[in-house]
């Protein structure tokens, strides 16, 4: 999570940068429950040493058939204030672990000040916004008078934000997933890997979704966690290992099926499968090692904006602010597409470096330079989500007699299909 050292170091930085996030400075609460637990580390080595020394006595007393009997009440009060001090730095770590568990990553430099969306920085845009020379209809609409996409009956077998792709729609969603799949192994050099969907506590642990997100995800009866994203199984593949730097970068790329409750989201996008609780990604992970974690993030978020490109989807690349950067992120680059049938520029993806954080929770390392383990950098990204593909493409490949155009690189995965009826 956080370097204490780093704390110690410097509280009014760490404090400060706290502060470009909104939350409360913590370093002068952490500072004492630290420095009562290193006392009390100390006080408890002295007592393990003492008794050590008085245990040797105690044996050549013995053998001389000297009495032992004061010597051995010093041994006895001092086992009892060892139990009780180990008892109390148990506590103390407790207190700080629970208090740096729920603080976010620090911030980048380069990351905006900001307190919320509008405050995110544009870098650039890429392709050309269609001029309709009709009325351009939401994906919803498209969709129900196609008869290809039906909310009514995922309502009825699952409640809201569900959806029943069927059809054509069914097939270019299965399309889009296995186009994405083979322009990141086949181009941009990820190692494909399938998934549980089912996680433990401790991949979300490591992977920050717990404590903080566990109100956003759904919990099995027997304890077990359905994914939010697959960044969770693919970056906690390397938990608890000390990889030898020759093997990084490891970039990995899984399409899965992802879980969110949405809480907090009520009365957002509630028309059409923008917001589901259940939806396909395609999610890219790298672990490298911390000088490389800049340029391995700017080639992700590029490789993101490689499939609009291929799609032919306009979309523009923001650096998101202070007050929008996610808990785990120290910097992110979010993906916006335009959907003609809302008029607005939409999230498609979110490409984001953690740096060290995730690694510190979950103790992943590799062999340094100097044959020292230090902790490794990750970084996760979205490539696309296929869903919200989707609608980028029935919006702006949409005719105006309701029909959709397929995009010349998704014919080959729709069996030369170039319509949409």
């Amino acid at each position: 999570m956080h370097d204490l050292r780093a704390l110690r170091a410097d509280p009014a930085g760490f404090d400060a940068a706290l502060k470009r996030r909104g939350a409360p400075a913590v370093a002068d609460g952490v500072l004492l429950l630290d420095t009562e637990r290193r006392a009390a580390e100390t006080e408890l080595q002295e007592l393990q040493a003492s008794r050590k020394k008085i245990s040797k006595e105690i044996g050549a007393l013995r053998k001389s058939g000297a009495d032992t009997a004061a010597l051995e009440e010093r041994v006895a009060h001092g086992k009892a204030r060892m139990e009780a001090l180990q008892t109390r730095v148990a506590e103390l770590d407790g207190q700080i672990r629970g208090t740096l568990e729920r603080l976010p990553n620090q911030l980048d430099p380069s990351v905006p000040d900001g307190a919320d969306e509008s405050a995110n920085v544009e870098v650039h845009r890429n392709g050309v916004v269609r001029e309709f020379s009709f009325t351009p209809r939401e994906h919803f609409e498209l969709g129900e008078a196609l008869g290809l996409m039906d909310f009514e009956t995922a309502s009825r077998l699952s409640g809201a934000r569900f959806v029943v792709l069927r059809g054509a729609l069914a097939r270019m969603e299965r399309a889009l997933g296995q186009f994405m799949l083979d322009l990141h192994t086949t181009d941009n050099g990820y190692e494909e890997t399938a998934v549980p969907v089912l996680v433990n506590n401790e991949a979300m642990y490591g992977t920050d979704k717990l404590p903080k997100f566990a109100d956003q995800s759904f919990r099995t009866e027997d304890g077990r966690w359905l994914i939010p994203t697959a960044e969770v199984p693919l970056t906690a593949s390397v938990s608890g290992q000390i990889l030898p730097s020759s093997v990084l970068p490891r970039r990995l790329v899984a399409l899965s099926s992802c879980f969110r409750s949405e809480a907090g989201a009520a009365g957002r996008d509630t028309r059409g499968m923008l917001r589901q609780h259940q939806f396909q990604k395609v999610e890219m992970v790298s672990i490298t090692t911390p000088e490389e974690s800049d340029a391995e993030h700017e080639r992700m978020t590029r490789c993101a904006e490689m499939v609009l490109e291929k799609l032919g989807i306009p979309y523009r690349r923001l650096l998101l602010c202070a007050g929008d950067t996610g808990f785990g992120a120290a910097k992110t680059f979010d993906l916006e597409a335009w959907l003609p049938g809302q008029k607005a520029w939409r999230e498609i993806s979110s490409c984001s470096t953690t740096r060290d954080f995730q690694a510190r929770r979950m103790n992943a390392r590799y062999r340094a330079a100097d044959g020292k383990p230090a902790f490794v950098h990750t970084l996760n990204g979205s490539g696309l989500a296929v869903g919200r593909t989707l609608i980028a493409v029935m919006e702006n490949y949409q005719n105006e007699d309701g029909t959709i155009t397929v995009p010349e690189v998704l014919r080959p995965y729709m069996g030369g299909i170039d319509i949409i009826r």
